[in-house]
């Protein structure tokens, strides 16, 4: 029997395995300040098996719209389908908030992340530009958007 998957909020109890995460899988991570602040304004929520953080995302909600504003899993969880169940997860509990599309922004170097976005019904619609920092200076962002509920967006007359 396949074993379960806890997805709950995420508490500062939660934030050393957040950090150690966010440090192993990304060149420019969050800090564990900037996580400190994302418990008290938006909504962070950890992926877990047998008490083992596997991975967390980040939202923000205004009013109809949902923002992926950050997204991980460990390193050596990767390739598991994870990725993809987090963000089913994540755009399930968007839609619990009646939110009507999501927006997030992807490394444009980032082809696995844009192609799981895709699966996921997300659509790029701009570019901002020098928004990433990498070693050799910034890298543009793409900004994606998928549609959470069946009547938007609206039709205009």
């Amino acid at each position: 029997m396949p074993e379960t998957l806890l997805f709950r909020p995420m508490t500062a109890d939660d934030l050393d395995a957040v950090v150690s995460i966010e440090r192993q899988a990304f060149s420019h991570p969050w800090s564990r300040r900037l996580y400190e602040d994302a418990l008290g304004s938006y909504q962070c929520h950890v992926l877990e098996q047998n008490d083992r953080h596997l991975g967390h995302v980040v939202m923000q909600y205004i009013v109809d719209e949902a923002h992926l504003l950050n997204i991980v899993i460990a390193v050596e969880q990767q390739g598991r389908g994870l990725g993809s169940r987090l963000l089913e997860l994540a755009l399930d509990e968007a839609r619990r908030r009646e939110c009507r599309s999501c927006f997030l922004e992807v490394r444009e170097s980032n082809g696995a992340a844009y192609a799981l976005y895709e699966r996921h019904g997300f659509n790029e619609i701009d570019r901002r530009r020098n928004y990433y920092p990498t070693a050799a200076g910034h890298e543009d962002a793409l900004v994606m958007v998928c549609t959470l509920a069946a009547d938007w967006p609206p039709e205009f007359v």
